[in-house]
């Protein structure tokens, strides 16, 4: 059940910050889950799960409500990210936790550096 808490906690946090910022499960769910125990590829595929559900649905609804939603980007985002799933795990499958690691810290700070010091 603890399990289930810690889920719970970490998808409330997760999506209050992608309502609030449009940010995908990975930037907040995946490091939360390694924190929680989890290998990085465990992560990875928990956090994929995730989003079988219709999980931003109702986000979607109130920002598109708004008119805040372009859906020609959208179309072209899912069409992109279920293909770019597929090679990704493809690709994760290959390489060692340690790897995969790294590389999503060095995803991490490039983004963190972006929204830091390139604002506009």
């Amino acid at each position: 059940m603890a399990t289930v808490s810690i889920g719970v906690a970490i998808g409330i946090a997760a999506g209050v910050l992608s309502g609030l910022f449009g940010i995908g499960g990975g930037i907040l769910i995946v490091p939360a889950l390694v924190f929680s125990g989890l290998t990085q590829h465990e992560a990875s595929g928990t956090s994929l799960a995730a989003l079988v559900f219709p999980v931003g649905l109702l986000g979607l609804l109130d920002y598109a409500h708004r008119h805040q939603v372009r859906m020609l980007y959208a179309v072209g985002l899912a069409i992109g990210l279920t293909g770019g799933a597929l090679i990704g795990s493809k690709i994760s499958g290959q390489i060692s936790n340690e790897a995969l690691s790294r590389g999503f810290g060095v995803l991490l700070l490039a983004a963190s550096i972006r929204f830091l010091f390139f604002v506009r």
